[in-house]
């Protein structure tokens, strides 16, 4: 029974947030005829506005995001061309990331160089992850352990970072720009600016699952060490 509620509130972590940002995001998907434009469009009304025309807005099929390398804003396509609350506030979350990036944003600096360096790392990690026992298979040194070890640490510890760099960078972009920008423009009734929080706290929630993986799969290994 232990292990059983012990497995459930595993689970709960590991899916919980996800499921609930699903759940947030498409309350809140469905088309609305008073809205004058897309998520796409709307994209591009706030970048004019503030003067980052030097930002390009685009479709992707890999999640919404905002690529400061090529300044692009890419939105899925139903946030791209949908008119719903959902588009409209996820392109205005998007939008606090070009921000951050004009306004040359620390944390949003140090994430992005982070991320090209845990790639490099977590590719690093799995090539040794796959090599350790062949090398084992050859040689039978007993070392290829600690080297999966130390694979399976930089790998899950690298995206656990990087994961947890993030979160306080998505916070910012929804409540510290998102949110002003949407309030201050007058683009949202009152009620709407109620569920336009829950989809702004969802956009940013949703590196938490990827986070607690993460970590997980890192406490996991740690575990593991202490053997």
């Amino acid at each position: 029974m232990h292990i059983l509620i012990v497995a459930l509130i595993l689970l709960l972590l590991l899916f919980g947030p996800q499921i609930w940002v699903n759940s947030v995001l498409r309350r809140h998907a469905g088309p609305r005829s008073d809205f004058p434009g897309s998520g796409g469009e709307f994209a591009r009304h706030l970048l004019n506005q503030l003067h980052l025309d030097n930002v390009s807005v685009g479709v992707s099929n890999q999640g919404d995001h905002y690529d400061p390398q090529s300044r692009t804003l890419r939105l899925t396509p139903d946030n791209l061309k949908g008119k719903s609350l959902t588009a409209i506030t996820v392109a205005a979350h998007e939008v606090g990331h070009a921000l951050q990036h004009q306004l040359d944003y620390r944390p949003l600096r140090w994430r992005t160089r982070l991320a090209v360096v845990a790639q490099s790392v977590q590719q690093l990690g799995n090539g040794l992850f796959i090599l350790a026992p062949l090398v084992a298979g050859i040689t039978r040194a007993p070392s290829s352990a600690l080297v999966m070890l130390l694979a399976g640490l930089v790998s899950f510890g690298s995206a656990a970072l990087v994961h947890l760099v993030t979160l306080p960078v998505e916070l910012d972009a929804s409540f510290r720009r998102a949110l002003p920008l949407l309030e201050a423009g007058g683009y949202l009734s009152e009620k709407d600016r109620r569920a336009a929080r829950q989809i702004l706290t969802a956009a940013a929630f949703t590196y938490v699952a990827g986070s607690l993986a993460s970590l997980l799969n890192l406490w996991r290994w740690l575990r593991w060490l202490r053997r």
